[in-house]
């Protein structure tokens, strides 16, 4: 550990910037990593993809607590995902996708301060995924156990699988359910209510196949 007196600190992914007794925080960036690498490639399905760029400016909006800082991050982001073969098309969409579901068009717009303020505590005060679970898990577990619960499994729900490959499958769910519908779940069929839940597996990386990692 080292000790520095100065205006600002970093922690973790977060930089604290002390401006006049005012905190201002913002996403910290190695300089030693490679500034445009994306958790991984276009060969996943689809919705994965748009996960990627929601999650990030989800993470952007909750750390961020100037519009500057954060229009600086959507700058980034969109950057990463023009150098990593992404449709611009396909990034304005989900640009506006994230905004309108949190209902601050105008940050994207104008950068309203005043919008994107409420945005940010908005977002700040919701609890993330490992918190929620967490909070189910310590959530009476002693009435409750998790090993004890039992599983719902849904007889009218289908799960199959198939693996994903950008140029080969990437339609494969709306023409399987389109043959679902006509050759098997038709009128007065014993399938007709049997819904699909279609899983698109991904294929395995040379990292997967090369490298071991050892039990948690």
């Amino acid at each position: 550990m080292t000790t520095i007196i100065s205006a600002s600190v970093h922690f973790l992914d977060v930089t604290i910037t002390n401006e006049n007794g005012k905190l201002r925080t913002c996403i910290y960036h190695k300089p030693t990593t490679e500034p445009y690498i994306l958790p991984y490639t276009s060969d996943h399905p689809h919705h994965i993809n748009c996960n990627i760029l929601y999650e990030a400016l989800l993470r952007a909006a909750r750390i961020c607590s100037h519009v500057n800082d954060f229009n600086s991050e959507r700058i980034r982001l969109d950057m990463s995902l023009l150098l990593n073969s992404y449709p611009p098309n396909f990034i304005t969409k989900q640009f506006h996708r994230f905004f309108l579901l949190n209902n601050a068009m105008s940050v994207l717009t104008e950068l309203n301060e005043d919008a994107y303020h409420h945005l940010h505590q908005t977002l700040l005060q919701q609890p993330t995924r490992g918190e929620k679970n967490h909070f189910n898990m310590m959530h009476d577990p002693i009435a409750k156990p998790v090993v004890l619960q039992p599983k719902i499994w849904k007889k009218e729900v289908m799960y199959p699988c198939y693996l994903y490959g950008t140029s080969l499958t990437s339609n494969l769910p709306n023409q399987f359910c389109k043959w679902w519908q006509t050759y098997y779940a038709f009128t007065e069929s014993p399938l007709e209510h049997i819904k699909l839940m279609i899983v698109g597996n991904t294929n395995r990386t040379l990292e997967s196949f090369l490298i071991r990692k050892k039990p948690s």
